[in-house]
């Protein structure tokens, strides 16, 4: 019986592509590597970070680059790229029926912790969480997989108790190397043919027919 829901973030719950492609130019721009203002770079939304950079910059992700383009991408990001953001459509309500109906709700994001509780408060939706999981600033629990692992082992919760929902096959592979059960979402940034390939148990295309999915 799912009891507990995981819930990623951006692409999920809001649209950050104002705010995360403006600062990822921004970042990358700093270390010298200036992106043509019609190449699209959406696809770096939803991933670590770190490795999205390093790739565009044709490096490894451990190159000093990588980590210098991340610290300008996070000068921008945390001062105002966090809040070039748009709440999808009946995420509030649909969170505050699941918070009715006795469901534990937690974020589960690859975003830096310290920014995605900020995000949460800045919608007003923090009181509808029990917590809000994400990596630290230093790369830990970027990993999908790694970051649920740590949120089933901290708050002591059992795998066939959660459902996973997000809009990447990061989210979906993530869970089910931890033995939960998905939904993706259809309106964020994962391709019809990446869902595909992933393979979750459901596919929505509103943020409120999670409802039908539970109980």
């Amino acid at each position: 019986m799912i009891k507990n829901i995981l819930i990623d973030l951006d692409g999920t719950l809001t649209d950050p592509k104002v705010g995360i492609t403006t600062s990822a130019r921004y970042g990358l721009e700093k270390v010298g590597h200036l992106i043509a203002e019609d190449e699209n770079i959406d696809w770096i939304i939803g991933p670590p970070l770190k490795a999205s950079l390093a790739k565009i910059l044709k490096v490894d992700v451990n190159d000093d680059l990588a980590e210098q383009a991340l610290l300008g991408y996070r000068e921008r990001f945390a001062v105002k790229g966090l809040f070039e953001n748009l709440l999808f459509e009946d995420v509030a309500e649909t969170l505050a029926t699941l918070k009715s109906k006795g469901y534990r709700l937690f974020l589960a994001t690859a975003k830096p912790e310290v920014y995605a509780q900020k995000i949460l408060e800045h919608f007003n939706l923090t009181p509808y969480f029990d917590y809000a999981y994400g990596s630290e600033l230093n790369g830990d629990r970027t990993n999908k997989a790694e970051l649920i692992a740590y949120i089933l082992e901290r708050e002591k919760i059992k795998p066939e108790t959660c459902l996973m929902v997000g809009d990447r096959e990061h989210d979906i592979i993530g869970a089910r190397k931890n033995g939960i059960e998905t939904i993706a979402v259809e309106y964020g940034y994962g391709s019809d043919a990446e869902l595909a390939a992933a393979a979750p148990k459901a596919r929505i295309q509103a943020f409120h027919q999670i409802l039908n999915y539970v109980d």
